[in-house]
């Protein structure tokens, strides 16, 4: 292994430990912001079905069958022990 080849494989190394330790603090944080986003979108897309008026409901029926396979996560995060929906029954 010539001098240069340690040298790229010691910066390659470096550069992933510097990156561990600075962005390793806020992954947490980052994730929590994401699943709130996602909550936010499920509450939109399903809020036509749970009652609540939504206006583009026209637009967000086309996602329900997409987010389907996550409905039941969602609905335990939220607190809801049963699907809330009527036709849904993912429980």
């Amino acid at each position: 292994m010539t001098f240069g080849q340690r040298l790229r494989r010691l910066w390659r190394q470096a550069s992933y430990w510097l990156r561990e330790y600075y962005v390793s603090p806020y992954r947490r944080e980052t994730a929590r912001s994401l699943r709130r986003q996602e909550d936010l979108f499920m509450l939109l897309v399903y809020s036509e079905a749970l009652g609540i008026p939504n206006p583009v409901s026209f637009y967000t029926l086309e996602l329900q069958p997409v987010l389907y396979e996550n409905f039941h996560e969602w609905h335990l995060r939220m607190g809801m022990p049963k699907s809330p929906l009527e036709g849904f029954k993912c429980c």
